[in-house]
């Protein structure tokens, strides 16, 4: 009986090396790599073994005879991504750091975040003996994303925070917390006095959506709201208030609209015992929120969600879910493969306008464009193309992020990054900035989840690796005292 691969998946291909048959697939080396919302398991070639599932740093593989009855499909879900597929798939040709790493002297590299992509770098980075790793970070905790991104419920993800700790503790490595770079110490600074700087700064501010009234108090981020029930530092415990609200309005269908979806609509006595902030769930306990629609720009065939966040909403009994939008749409989710995003909606029911007086709901209202946001003295209703109107109380806005512009660092406005090329930074004519680095969110844009970080923290440290070979490192300036101390 073979393993699949479930709903946590980080996709970050710990699970791929241990393979002894290679069934695991996409692999780095294949096209479909970091475009599926999981790694795969083919039942056919699988033997059983466990080994990726002993691998695995989120508890995302499991026997398939052990799976739950809301885990099920799972199993047909990896077995569909093989059909019409070989079942021995052929072995990515191995990959080797630059030879001339066995003769280097000691290097010494600082990287900029310690989230997930700074995590995987410094990963990389220690598997050379005479490395040297000092990490900075403007908060006063480490962990970025993957302790502050991910929603408490998802206790699976929430284990890559254990998978990183031991890097912070590393006797090569050094944590500098609350310092932030471009602020407390410039960039220039930090660039004299180590051999290479990598940024994995990720992306802290939201796409803009220039619409009259979204600026309305009621309308919020919903990166305010995840930092507010993760209690992050930068994130006042009063910044949201549910009190006297009824029907919570999400523009955007991606991962984050889904994971504050299902948090506003959860029982508060089922996140007792996860990593959510007090006084979020304090705030959950008094909730009013019966309501919840997520508005997609486009139909149910262009999804931003995966399809195992959607499986988590349609799994559980306590909260219904419906689906609203042009008659065709529920033809289109019936119609889609059983990978799609939103064929986790096949089988709910039709939305039926009022507001629930017993169970809370989750509506997805797709083929819905806002145009305006309304109200007085705050958020009233959002008026969508096409004349619909949905009265709300609380708009959050989770159409993606973006990042910020650092001075001293050259910035992509377009993509909402530092200027790179393949990892490399680059000036505004497209110069290599020796010695910097980009990694993640900050290197690509605000796209992929956790795991994506992994292969993308490689190719950045195989080009720094690279370049330390065909330029061996000089002296260094020390860093003043204040903020050279290990914290």
């Amino acid at each position: 009986m073979a393993f699949a691969i479930t709903q946590n998946c980080c996709n970050d291909a710990s699970c791929l090396s241990v393979c002894p048959v290679n069934c695991i697939h996409p692999t780095p080396g294949e096209a479909d790599f970091g475009k599926t919302d999981l790694l795969y398991i083919d039942p056919r070639s699988c033997i059983d073994c466990g080994a990726c599932a002993d691998a695995c740093p989120v508890d995302a593989i499991t026997r398939v005879s052990r799976l739950t009855d809301d885990q099920a499909i799972y199993a047909d879900i990896n077995a569909e991504y093989y059909q019409n597929k070989p079942a021995l798939a052929q072995w990515d040709p191995p990959k080797f750091p630059p030879a001339a790493v066995n003769d280097f002297a000691r290097f010494d590299v600082a990287i900029v975040g310690t989230g997930p992509s700074a995590s995987y770098t410094a990963q990389a980075l220690l598997r050379v003996p005479t490395s040297r790793i000092t990490f900075y970070d403007k908060l006063d905790v480490a962990g970025g994303l993957a302790r502050f991104g991910v929603a408490p419920d998802h206790i699976g993800t929430r284990q890559i925070s254990e998978h990183f700790r031991s890097l912070f503790v590393h006797p090569r490595v050094t944590m500098k917390l609350g310092v932030e770079v471009g602020v407390d110490i410039t960039h220039e600074e930090v660039h004299r006095r180590y051999d290479a700087v990598v940024y994995a700064v990720g992306a802290d501010s939201d796409r803009p959506l220039d619409i009259p009234g979204i600026d309305l108090p009621g309308s919020v981020s919903a990166r305010t709201l995840v930092g507010w029930y993760t209690g992050h530092p930068g994130v006042r415990t009063d910044a949201i208030d549910l009190d006297g609200i009824e029907r919570v309005t999400i523009i955007g269908n991606g991962n984050v609209a889904l994971d504050a979806a299902r948090i506003l609509t959860a029982d508060p006595e089922d996140l007792v015992g996860t990593d959510i902030s007090s006084h979020a769930l304090a705030a959950l306990r008094r909730s009013t929120v019966k309501e919840v629609v997520v508005a997609a720009r486009r139909g149910p065939e262009f999804a931003a969600f995966t399809r195992s966040e959607c499986q988590a909403l349609v799994s559980r009994r306590s909260v219904e879910v419906a689906v609203s939008g042009q008659p065709e749409a529920l033809s289109v989710i019936d119609d889609l493969p059983i990978s799609a995003p939103a064929s986790a909606l096949q089988g709910v029911v039709n939305y039926e306008g009022a507001i629930p007086t017993t169970k809370r709901r989750i509506v997805f209202a797709f083929g819905r464009a806002p145009v305006r946001v309304n109200g007085t003295d705050r958020v009233e209703s959002v008026d969508f193309a096409g004349a619909t109107t949905v009265a709300s109380d609380l708009v959050l806005l989770a159409i993606g992020y973006r990042g910020t512009p650092s001075p001293g660092l050259p910035f992509d406005v377009e993509r909402g990054a530092i200027r790179n090329v393949g990892g490399r930074m680059t000036d505004e004519d497209g110069t290599t900035v020796n010695g910097r680095y980009v990694v993640g969110w900050a290197k690509r844009g605000a796209t992929g989840g956790i795991g994506d970080n992994k292969v993308d923290a490689e190719e950045t440290v195989d080009a720094l690796l690279q370049d330390l070979a065909n330029n061996p490192p000089g002296p260094k300036r020390r860093l003043p005292r204040v903020l050279a101390r290990k914290v």
